[in-house]
């Protein structure tokens, strides 16, 4: 049975699409029309009890929580494609390490900027200026740790591509997109550097165009 993703459009589930394109995958996606509330439906409560996106269904197994989904995919594919989560028990360390720090350190003021800057209009709301202001510090002071580290490897986990550098592609497209503020990547030439690369992907590439942002 072919795998299916629900939400496709949206950032979060990308990192779930990019690491199914990365492993070569088969897969078929299912929209879900957050402005209409269809996440809150009852079928939809059924495979994701939150509401939230993305879901996977691989046949009877349900999973979610994107991060969660490219760890069950790079594991289960592990056979086929790009090693996403390292050779040894010490690379995977360090991809498990980078994936929680790009959940709890980079992904938060992220997040708060995409909301303020990209969807606040949208819902007719004002951006939050103190937020915006807060949030992009933040990420400046995350972004001089990352210039640090990809000084010394050429990912963030090493000197391979990993599930850790995937997950930073959806939001950061925001970043250098929507949002514009690409000056937080471009000015810190490391980081800068593995931007261009990972953003450069084929699978990227497939990802972004074929599932183009919502806004």
């Amino acid at each position: 049975m072919v795998l299916r993703i629900y939400a496709p459009l949206f950032a979060s589930s990308k990192r779930a699409v990019v690491t199914l394109v990365e492993k070569g995958v088969p897969f078929e996606t299912v929209h879900v029309d957050l402005m209409k509330g269809e996440q809150r439906q009852p079928e939809y409560l059924a495979i994701q009890p939150f509401g939230k996106i993305p879901v996977l269904v691989d046949g009877d197994y349900k999973i979610f929580e994107s991060r969660a989904i490219m760890r069950y995919i790079a594991e289960k594919f592990r056979s086929q494609g790009p090693e996403l989560l390292g050779k040894t028990i010490e690379e995977r360390g360090q991809v498990e390490q980078w994936l929680d720090v790009e959940a709890t350190s980079y992904h938060p003021p992220l997040l708060a900027l995409t909301l303020n800057i990209v969807f606040a209009p949208l819902i007719g709301f004002p951006a939050d200026e103190k937020v915006i202001k807060e949030s992009e510090e933040k990420l400046g002071e995350v972004l001089d740790v990352y210039e640090a580290q990809l000084s010394k490897n050429e990912y963030l986990a090493g000197d391979f591509v990993s599930l850790a550098d995937l997950a930073h592609l959806p939001f950061t497209e925001y970043l250098v997109g929507p949002i514009g503020k690409a000056h937080l990547i471009k000015d810190r030439k490391h980081v800068s550097a593995w931007w261009d690369k990972i953003s450069n992907r084929a699978a990227w590439k497939e990802v972004s165009e074929k599932y183009a942002l919502p806004v």
